[in-house]
């Protein structure tokens, strides 16, 4: 199974995803752009997610990153599997409308087991919409306080799933960031301008889009990534036959953009991605740019959380962690195995991107090869 990752297929496959993905691309220039591009990314890791755009982005720096989502061009919130990811504003809305109806039915238990009536999610609603009006912001900490007051239980798991539950049907949407709080905002009011979409516009719209700016990938890759089911995806997919075509590998049926056929090029640059990026939650069947017998030095353990990932020619070659102090940011580079003089070099110009991006320099260190 491992050998897989290093057939013709498979290099072309990462080579026509990385182009696809716009990793070290110099086409966006501002924040929201690679976010609308790439539609969602994941983002529970917010300091990975903010690199993840700057990675796809020209001149990026953290701040202006950071502004774009003060400013609610960009947003967060859970459009997709229950997990927070980053989108554009304006595609909140329709996204939520598509994904909500089986994401809500999916937690129906859940939220039976804690007790969780519709009258307590309507009463937290009034309460929300009461103090947040008027682009009013609150924390986390200080909206639950206000359910607890007005008898609405938050303890436990109540006070994250009525929050989830808000903004899964459009009240809430994460707001300006506050140090390391979360904060919440009223959507309708943070987003005064969104697309209007509904139906099987929404579904072609996230197919073509995802596939644009995934492929190559698979029916099963998207009904991952997105929570819908496999026949919606084929739905979405007759929808936009005309906007998307297909790529035979290694007997697989892929599909992609027929522009992303022209515009894959070498992969040979050198990356430091963070362990959420796209390039690896993007696809259920990640072999392409992974060895499976390094996955566990990516999910030790399996317990869900990826590491960040050094990335040579489309393959993920080793992981790197990093520290910050005060004059500086040391990272740590862990290899699979001995890097090559010109991965080196590759590296050395990685950290300094990422060391633009975070507006201090990056000094390299490494660790015994795993």
């Amino acid at each position: 199974m491992p050998a897989l990752a290093f057939t013709a297929g498979r290099r072309r496959l990462r080579a026509l995803r990385i182009a696809a993905q716009r990793i070290g691309a110099n086409e966006f220039s501002t924040p929201v752009e690679p976010v609308r591009w790439m539609l969602a990314l994941q983002a529970q890791d917010f300091p990975g997610v903010k690199w993840s755009v700057g990675l796809r982005q020209t001149d990026a720096t953290e701040a202006a990153v950071e502004a774009a989502c003060d400013a609610g061009e960009i947003v967060r919130s859970w459009p997709l599997r229950g997990t927070l990811h980053l989108v554009a504003g304006e595609d909140l809305g329709w996204l939520l409308g598509l994904t909500t109806p089986r994401a809500i039915a999916s937690t129906s238990g859940r939220r039976a087991a804690l007790g969780i009536t519709d009258a307590d999610v309507e009463r937290a609603r009034a309460i929300a919409r009461s103090e947040l009006t008027g682009r009013r912001v609150q924390t986390r900490e200080a909206l639950l306080a206000m359910f607890d007051a007005a008898g609405v239980r938050t303890s436990g798991q109540r006070g994250y799933h009525l929050l989830w539950y808000l903004a899964q049907t459009g009240t809430l949407v994460l707001g300006p960031t506050a140090g390391r709080q979360q904060t919440f905002v009223l959507l309708d009011e943070w987003v005064p301008y969104p697309r209007r979409l509904e139906g099987d516009d929404a579904l072609g719209e996230l197919v073509a889009r995802y596939f644009r700016s995934h492929g190559p990938a698979t029916v099963r890759d998207l009904a991952r990534w997105s929570g819908l089911t496999v026949s919606d995806v084929r739905r979405g997919l007759a929808i936009g036959a005309n906007q998307l075509t297909t790529l035979e590998l290694d007997g697989v049926t892929y599909h992609l953009a027929p522009e992303a056929l022209d515009l894959a090029a070498p992969t040979a640059r050198v990356h430091l991605v963070p362990g959420f990026d796209e390039y690896l939650l993007g696809y259920g069947d990640r072999t392409a740019m992974l060895a499976m017998e390094h996955s566990e030095a990516i999910v030790p353990g399996g317990n869900g959380i990826f590491k960040p990932t050094i990335v040579a020619d489309g393959e993920v070659v080793g992981t790197w962690k990093r520290t910050i102090k005060a004059r500086e940011i040391v990272v740590e580079l862990v290899p699979f195995g001995d890097l090559s003089r010109t991965a080196l070099e590759g590296l050395a110009e990685a950290a300094r991107a990422y060391g633009a991006f975070k507006g201090r320099p990056v000094r390299l260190t490494s660790a015994p090869s795993a």
